[in-house]
This record gives C-alpha cells, sequence and structure tokens, in this order.
C-alpha cells in the first residue's frame, strides 16, 4: 500500500484520480483501506484546479504540514543532514529515484518503503511522529481537509515505535 499512497502525495495531474482508484481497488481490505477510499472520494469530488490548489495550500505553502518527515522532526540541522545522507545512501543502494525530492520527502520515504525488506531504523524511529504531528496541525488548520484520510491511511500502515521493539 505504500506505493498507492506514494502516487496520493503526488501533484495533482490528469489521470492520477483513475490511477488512485485502481490502486484503492488492489488495496488489502482494513483500516488504512477505508481512509485511503475515504480521500479518493473527496477528492474526486474537486475539480483539477481546486485539487491542485488544495494539494499547494496544504502540503507546499503551509510551513507547518511540510512533507519531509527529517525537516518536521528536526528541522534545519546537523540530525536532519546526517539522516538525509543515510536514507539518500539507502535509496540509491535500491535504485529509487527521489524525482528531485530530498529523500525525507514522503513520496520518495514511501516508495522506499515498498521496496526495502529492512528500512533504516532511524526512519522508522521518526516516521510515525512526523506523521503525527503533520496530521495533528493540519487538523487544527483545516479539519475537513480530505489529506488528513491520507495521512490516517499512512498512519495506518507505519508501526508504532513501541510496536517495533520486540
Amino acid at each position: 500500500m505504500f506505493e498507492a499512497l506514494a502516487l496520493a502525495f503526488t501533484y495533482p495531474r490528469e489521470g492520477l484520480l483513475e490511477a488512485l482508484e485502481a490502486e484503492l481497488e488492489r488495496a488489502p481490505a482494513g483500516p488504512a483501506q477505508k481512509a485511503f477510499a475515504r480521500f479518493v472520494a473527496e477528492v474526486k469530488r474537486l475539480e483539477l484546479a481546486r485539487w491542485e490548489e488544495l494539494y499547494t495550500a496544504t502540503l507546499d505553502m503551509n510551513p507547518r504540514l511540510v512533507p519531509y518527515v527529517g525537516y518536521v522532526v528536526w528541522g534545519e540541522s546537523y540530525r536532519r543532514g546526517e539522516f538525509l545522507a543515510r536514507l539518500k545512501h539507502a535509496m540509491d543502494e535500491l535504485d529509487l529515484d527521489t524525482a528531485g525530492e530530498l529523500p525525507d520527502h514522503l513520496v520518495p520515504v514511501l516508495r522506499y518503503l515498498a521496496r526495502a525488506d529492512e528500512p533504516l531504523p532511524e526512519l522508522l524511529e521518526v516516521l510515525e511522529p512526523a506523521l503525527a504531528r503533520i496530521r495533528k496541525d493540519l487538523h487544527v488548520l483545516d479539519a475537513s481537509n480530505p489529506y488528513l484520510h491520507l495521512l490516517d491511511a499512512l498512519l495506518q500502515q507505519v508501526p508504532a515505535p513501541e510496536r517495533r521493539k520486540t
């Protein structure tokens, strides 16, 4: 489901809705699929131009909602720089193209998670807290934003840190 979620976090364009609907049909049943379905249903009601505006206002223009997990956790710091370097190296090993984004952007992160047998532990440590913070801030700013459903779907897919420690 990580590939489907990565696709949903890309900038809206012609054909994206149809691709998301196809991904939805392939998604395994469960809470993540239900949240993903709510997102698809809500953006389906929007004209493409309105969806583009929503995407930009939600994920590009608001500094509280940036989709860069390392930035959300550490800001512009040396620690984030180290994290970016390790994540870039891990993505390069999988021949994963970041499509011009920094490695901690949600789209390459989700594509990495879809391919990696053993993801970087530091990514798994920061991902859930970063997503939870983005979701909380978005809920405060706009409780009716469809991207809340997408974040809910993603949070269902990412195990919380306490469940990973075994």
